[in-house]
């Protein structure tokens, strides 16, 4: 089965800008669909972002649409998340996840593969 690991977590300031990776370990990847995930301390883990194996379905979390941008390179096996103008708020464990292909959607079950997260902290 696929094998995902996140890096490009760190710290920002609030307003900031990072990158998240998510690399797999199958040339396989390009069948899988693409989520984003994140659990604050004390927190549940939501949804972020979704894209689907061609990359052209793509779904948002409310609280991120118009400051993060989900993306893929499939000839890397590999997926991205950009976030943009950073808040406080966006600190938590960002996880990537991969799904059935059609998949665009925001609920946990609907992954079946997981990373292992990388950490995001925003100062303001």
């Amino acid at each position: 089965q696929v094998k995902l690991v996140e890096s490009g977590g760190g710290s920002a300031q609030a307003g900031g800008s990072l990158r998240l990776s998510c690399a797999a370990s199958e040339d396989t990847f390009s069948s899988y669909s693409l989520g984003w995930f994140r659990q604050a301390p004390g927190e549940e883990r939501e949804f972020v972002a979704a894209m689907n194996w061609r990359g052209d379905g793509i779904y948002y979390a409310d609280s991120v649409k118009g400051r993060f941008t989900i993306s893929r390179d499939n000839a890397k096996n590999a997926g991205y998340l950009q976030m943009t103008s950073l808040r406080p708020e966006d600190t938590a464990v960002y996880f990537c996840a991969a799904g059935p292909p059609g998949v665009v959607a925001g609920t946990e079950d609907k992954y079946d593969h997981w990373g292992q997260g990388t950490q995001v902290t925003v100062s303001s």
